[in-house]
């Protein structure tokens, strides 16, 4: 069974009481929102904007299930061709979800889509320094820390630290 499934605009709803059950769950972890965000008039707008991203190539915006169930969300962003092909990972699964493996497995099966049918050389992902979870994920998909960014994103009102990782495609073909 997939953990993994592009996203579609019905699943809005759906996805629109995940993130308000976890609210507090992923605020550490996010930029500040502001209540707006948690409509579901605002998530329409942003799932639509995910997609029209993904119809130019440029995200491919998904959803990690439990049995069918939304449990949280991964993309691959910045889609980049040319002598780069490359993307940004990004995701989170909900609290009542987390520790199970479930981000493990959607980050192993969004990585063989990347490599494979998106024929991409690299895949990056950043995490706060304290993100010891998200890190555990991302090595056991075999991805490797490569540095460190100072103030690179603005998490919970702060600029903050963020580990780099990365994953190389040493199979990529032309």
């Amino acid at each position: 069974m997939e953990t993994i499934r592009l996203v579609t605009m019905d699943d809005a709803e759906e996805l629109t009481a995940l993130l308000v059950r976890n609210r507090r769950f992923l605020a550490p972890w996010e930029p500040l929102h502001d209540d707006d965000h948690f409509t579901l008039a605002v998530q329409r707008a942003l799932l639509e904007s995910a997609l029209t991203d993904h119809g130019n190539g440029r995200r491919l915006p998904l959803v990690i299930l439990d049995g069918g169930r939304i449990v949280g969300r991964l993309s691959l962003s910045g889609i980049t061709r040319g002598g780069l092909q490359s993307a940004a990972v990004g995701y989170w699964v909900a609290a009542d979800s987390n520790g199970r493996g479930l981000a493990t497995r959607a980050l192993a099966e969004a990585v063989e889509l990347a490599f494979g049918e998106l024929n991409l050389h690299r895949l990056q992902a950043e995490t706060l320094p304290e993100n010891a979870a998200s890190q555990r994920v991302l090595e056991r998909n075999g991805f490797t820390r490569f540095g460190v960014a100072p103030e690179y994103l603005r998490i919970a009102g702060k600029w903050r630290d963020h580990h780099l990782f990365h994953r190389i495609n040493r199979d990529w073909q032309p």
